[in-house]
């Protein structure tokens, strides 16, 4: 039984499972990185590299570009997930995307980065409580919203509504995990934000399926 006055791993710990160094919690691996925010407890699971993820996982992301990635607390990314940043765009205003001004030796002469930037789709945000399913890929300038899921092997290309369920290339709504109405106490109750004794305290209520016993929560 787990004493009451423990509260859960402590989020700063790169692997939160003791044997099990394949589960990595995020924001600790993210410290340091001034174009990225991690809130606590969101974790990737690779047997191979999880200590890699910001290199091998997430794509093309370039200070000079300026993008931001957010990964929201409690986010669970499984095996293969990739996150596509805007370095990876090319210009497509003109009639050739391929890219000349990167190989210099005369190409880069005339080339307006403005042009490139134009077509930059912004920010990169993932909500708080989504699951992102093995191999999926989530593209530029999308916002997940709160405790979505996307199915494995997906490809995100646009907006998830919270707690939507997405499939697919492109992925498409399959269902909402919740109605309307408990979809909005969910949001107004957030409980991703409390402290963690009182996530310890109401963990029955958010694990379980009684809106009104999360309102309730103290």
């Amino acid at each position: 039984m787990t004493p009451l006055n423990r509260h859960g791993p402590a989020p700063d710990t790169l692997h939160p499972m003791p044997g099990f160094p394949r589960v990595t919690f995020l924001q600790p691996l993210a410290e340091g990185r001034g174009n990225v925010t991690v809130g606590r407890y969101a974790y990737y699971d690779d047997p191979d590299a999880p200590l890699a993820f910001f290199e091998r996982n997430v794509l093309h992301h370039f200070d000079f570009v300026g993008d931001h990635l957010t990964i929201g607390p409690f986010c669970a990314l499984a095996t293969g997930v990739r996150i596509v940043m805007n370095g990876a765009n090319h210009a497509m205003g003109g009639f050739s995307a391929y890219p000349f001004n990167i190989f210099g030796e005369g190409w880069e002469v005339g080339f307006d980065p403005a042009t490139w930037a134009a077509e930059n789709r912004g920010d990169t945000h993932i909500g708080p409580d989504v699951w992102i399913g093995a191999e999926a890929w989530i593209m530029p300038g999308v916002t997940i919203g709160a405790g979505a899921v996307i199915a494995a092997k997906s490809v995100v290309t646009r907006d998830v509504a919270p707690f939507t369920i997405v499939a697919g290339n492109p992925a498409r709504p399959v269902r909402t995990r919740f109605d309307a109405a408990t979809v909005a106490i969910l949001l107004e109750t957030a409980w991703w934000d409390w402290p963690a004794d009182k996530i310890t305290r109401n963990l029955n209520a958010i694990r379980g399926s009684d809106p009104a016993a999360l309102k309730a929560a103290t």
